[in-house]
């Protein structure tokens, strides 16, 4: 142990003389320059990744398509989750290239694809409408999505590359602010111009992108050992981005009702996705443990630093990833209405609301990283993921009509807890690695969160969707209905009406009923009838129990997950293990 310990402090002294040796090549300024640029290009991305969020009516209305006709609900899936789906299918290869090409020739490769993408997008979005203009819009986000890959995988290298591994922790939660700020600005960002002119929402990103990928090529220096010799896996990087793709067009395809059933699981097409994912996924590990310069170094997980980070990253994911969706929509669906907020208003108010849980990600991501800086990383890991679950169960046991401020608490802890976990998990993971590997390792990272991110969303909307069935969300319907003298034909069409179509109506901030009711049931009303039918009470007050018992078996899951991340994060070692990633894994490319 004391001979580890030695080895592990000689590697410290030589990465400190090699960043004084960069200091003074490039200024004690460098390490903020490269802060501030990789913040700007993860800010932008995180941005675009939610605008469109809550600018789906918009957008659609723009385009003069109905998002909620079954014909077009692979637009509206596509456009929500094709960003997410390009991006985690490519980042570990990009991350790769990136150690072998340079991680900052490359990241300004991707501010450049990025902001082609964003003009691309804002043409079409002024010059091609209906099906083709939702199409071009899904296509040009592709290769947004493609160029926030570039950014996300390198953005963590470059500064684990500038920093000092005891300032690491606090450069990490800054520049985690601005992926988690970056979500809620684009919800907020969006409502504005969504009322403004929905054709600016996809405008926002050029000008900065521009001005980001000019910055990045004049300012940013390459400190990382480049190794262009080194062979492409291309075996390994198909069956990777295959595997990765397949699963997740399948979780984006299990949202979509088929047949009878709300959900998708039991669609042919989802299976076979599912199943060709995990066959490549095990073709592409046999390829890892046997090629000799693989595209992803298996045995950096011997390093139990990384292993316990990557494997805690991913759990906390699942925990919290569809999380803030699922609160937007219980605002949307059931609070904010029965409040008095028109359905039309509810996306842009369900953002304000949701602020309260990005300040505790602000104000405790950075205070974290530099706590963690000095105390190392275990301590405050496993306290954020505590703090994470004692928010969840207190969610779980709020009412469906809950009281603001108390919720407003709960969610503000619920992003402490995020705050306080991520950013020195992240410092850890980054630290944990040898530097000829931190590309690959970010790419990995961003992987990992977007996946976790995609089993989240659609491991949660099963559970709420099966929840709303169970607990016997058409007999709420039927009984509501039926107290007001409708037909018993009108009460079962009704009834019949998926979970999964009403809780997106709500999201896309429609009136559920008023929306997907035929316009011949609706003029047959009585007036009086009519007018209690579509307000806004009527739909939240009959959907308010149902979802509540399904929304508190959820929490209760994320309470477990998170649980089980912390007991994770404990067993990631004492601090000076963080920066021995090549004594602990051989020589470099084995």
């Amino acid at each position: 142990m004391a001979n580890k310990k030695g080895r592990a402090e000689a590697h410290v002294s030589k990465i400190e003389r090699e960043l004084l040796s960069r200091e003074s090549r490039y200024g004690k300024r460098y390490k903020w320059v490269a802060l501030s640029n990789t913040t700007l290009g993860v800010l932008m991305a995180a941005i675009d990744g939610s605008i469109v969020l809550i600018s789906l009516p918009a957008i659609f209305n723009g385009l003069g398509i109905n998002p909620l006709d079954p014909s077009n609900a692979s637009y509206l899936l596509w456009l929500l989750l094709g960003y997410t789906v390009i991006l985690s299918a490519t980042v570990v290869t990009i991350g790769k290239l990136s150690d072998m090409f340079g991680r900052v020739r490359l990241y300004n490769l991707g501010f450049l694809v990025f902001t082609v993408g964003s003009i691309l997008v804002y043409l079409s979005s002024l010059f091609v409408h209906g099906t083709s203009g939702a199409l071009s819009l899904i296509v040009f986000r592709l290769v947004q999505g493609l160029g926030g890959g570039f950014l996300f995988a390198n953005s963590a290298a470059i500064i684990t590359d500038a920093f000092p591994h005891n300032e690491r922790g606090r450069a990490m939660g800054i520049n985690q602010i601005a992926g988690v700020g970056g979500s809620l600005l684009g919800m907020i960002i969006g409502g504005i111009l969504a009322a403004t002119d929905w054709h600016l929402i996809f405008l926002i990103s050029v000008p900065v992108g521009i001005a980001g990928t000019i910055w990045a090529y004049l300012a940013l220096h390459e400190l990382a050992v480049v190794k262009e010799k080194q062979r492409i896996d291309i075996p390994g990087n198909v069956t990777f981005a295959l595997a990765v793709t397949s699963l997740l067009i399948g979780l984006t395809l299990a949202l979509s009702p088929y047949g009878k059933s709300a959900m998708g699981w039991s669609n042919p097409v989802v299976i076979g996705l599912f199943t060709a994912g995990i066959l490549l996924l095990a073709l592409f590990i046999y390829i890892e443990m046997k090629v000799a310069q693989p595209m992803l170094h298996l045995r950096l997980f011997r390093i139990r630093a990384f292993a316990a980070g990557m494997l805690s990253l991913l759990l906390a994911g699942i925990a919290r990833g569809g999380l803030q969706l699922l609160l937007v929509i219980w605002l949307q669906g059931i609070w904010l209405p029965l409040h008095g907020i028109s359905f039309a208003n509810t996306p842009f108010q369900a953002a304000i609301a949701m602020l309260p849980m990005g300040i505790g990600f602000l104000i405790a991501g950075p205070l974290s990283g530099y706590l963690s800086d000095k105390y190392g990383a275990r301590t405050f890991t496993v306290f954020g993921m505590c703090v994470n679950a004692v928010a969840f169960l207190a969610l779980a046991a709020l009412p469906a009509n809950f009281s603001y401020p108390v919720f407003m608490v709960i969610i503000f802890f619920a992003g402490a807890g995020q705050g306080i976990f991520a950013s020195p998990n992240l410092a850890a993971i980054m630290s944990s690695v040898p530097p000829q590997n931190r590309g690959m390792t970010g790419g990995m990272v961003a992987t990992f969160f977007n996946v976790s991110y995609a089993i989240s969303l659609a491991l949660f909307f099963s559970l709420l969707s099966s929840g709303l069935i169970s607990a016997g969300l058409s007999a709420y319907i039927s009984h509501g209905l039926g107290s007001e003298g409708l037909s018993s034909g009108t009460v079962n069409y009704i009834s019949s009406i998926s979970p999964t179509a009403a809780i997106f109506a709500a999201m896309l901030g429609y009136n559920p009923i008023a929306h997907l009711l035929p316009a011949q049931i609706l003029s047959s009303m009585p007036p009086s009838t009519y007018r209690i039918i579509i307000g806004e009470h009527f739909f939240p007050s009959l959907l308010s129990q149902p979802f509540k018992a399904s929304m508190s078996t959820i929490f209760y899951l994320s309470a477990f997950l998170a649980i089980i991340a912390a007991l994770v994060s404990a067993m990631r070692g004492p601090k000076y293990l963080h920066e021995v990633g090549s004594a602990a894994i051989g020589s470099p490319g084995h």
